[in-house]
């Protein structure tokens, strides 16, 4: 039995917030007599970084952008950046990308989708409810595609 010390291995959200947002609609009202049903693109992005100090506090901002086109006007086009401040200690750092990327990601979501329904809804337009999003795939296509670049 040996008696090296422990690190005890923390994971807590301390808060949520909305970091940047924008909603356009460029052709409002003419859109609404349109009978054609817009297209509809979603873009995410996961970013982090750790910030100064021993607390092992990291900003995760997960960016969403939903842009909606008929043809070639854009119908209305929302971005938001929903962050949030998470406490991380004793996590091996082989697993400290998989937890910011999949994991914080996972937990911010529900909140990003909230405020773009909200500009959606507010717009005048339909609700857009985004589906539930696989962060592990998208977290493992982004490392494989990082990986391949390297061994070339």
């Amino acid at each position: 039995m040996t008696n090296a010390p422990q690190q005890n291995v923390g994971f807590s959200m301390e808060r949520v917030y909305l970091k940047d947002a924008s909603y356009e609609a460029p052709n409002v009202p003419h859109m609404f007599l349109e009978q054609k049903a817009p297209e509809i693109n979603i873009h995410l992005e996961v970013s982090h970084q750790k910030l100064e100090g021993d607390g092992g506090y990291y900003e995760v901002v997960l960016a969403i952008t939903a842009n909606a086109k008929t043809d070639d006007k854009t119908v209305f086009l929302v971005e938001v950046q929903q962050a949030g401040l998470f406490v991380l200690q004793g996590i091996a750092d082989d697993e400290m990308l998989k937890v910011l990327e999949i994991a914080c990601s996972t937990i911010l979501l529900p909140f990003a989708r909230e405020v773009i329904n909200d500009f959606v809804g507010k717009g005048g337009f339909p609700q857009l409810l985004i589906n539930p999003v696989n962060f592990e795939a998208l977290y493992q296509q982004k490392h494989a595609k990082v990986d391949k670049t390297v061994k070339h």
